[in-house]
């Protein structure tokens, strides 16, 4: 790869972290066990245009630059384990791949039921010490709102803005 297409790669990659970051931080709604947002956007975007690793490296990084600048609670590892499988499950499955309604949907599936319910209240559980069951009916809800809001959005950010402008 030339210097000229790095050079490239990074500054778009630092644009949708930017994004990612003002996305998450400011335009979610946010509660102590639950954020719902469109964060995923740009993570899914570098994922289709970068693949896995840059995308789960580019969600990790936002994930811990906003929690620095702008902290909603003590940061935890985890949370930023799970960004980072996030972005490489977006790269996994849309990378170099049609990007249709039903491949987003399948991803959306993925991650919000793996990395977001599963991981994500873990994480919860070990942080606020709070059963299980206790967190899941109100992340049984974000994640029955998120997957259908990533299957529209995801191909419809792609598809009709940004495949042309890349």
């Amino acid at each position: 790869m030339e210097n000229g297409s790095k050079l490239r790669r990074l500054i778009i990659i630092g644009l949708f972290i930017a994004l990612e970051v003002i996305l998450t931080r400011f335009c979610s709604i946010n509660t102590p066990i639950l954020r719902i947002g469109f964060g995923f956007l740009p993570v899914a975007m570098l994922g289709i245009m970068f693949g896995p690793l840059w995308a789960g490296i580019a969600y990790a990084l936002g994930d811990f630059i906003g929690m620095m600048i702008f902290p909603t609670g003590a940061y935890f590892p985890g949370f930023t384990l799970t960004a980072f499988l996030t972005g490489a499950t977006f790269g996994i499955f849309l990378h170099k791949k049609s990007i249709t309604y039903k491949r987003a949907f399948f991803t959306a599936l993925l991650v919000c039921c793996l990395w977001n319910l599963c991981l994500d209240s873990y994480w919860l559980y070990i942080m606020t010490g709070k059963g299980i069951m206790v967190l899941l009916p109100a992340r049984l809800v974000k994640v029955a709102c998120a997957i259908p809001i990533q299957t529209l959005l995801i191909p419809l950010a792609w598809n009709k803005c940004l495949k042309r402008i890349v």
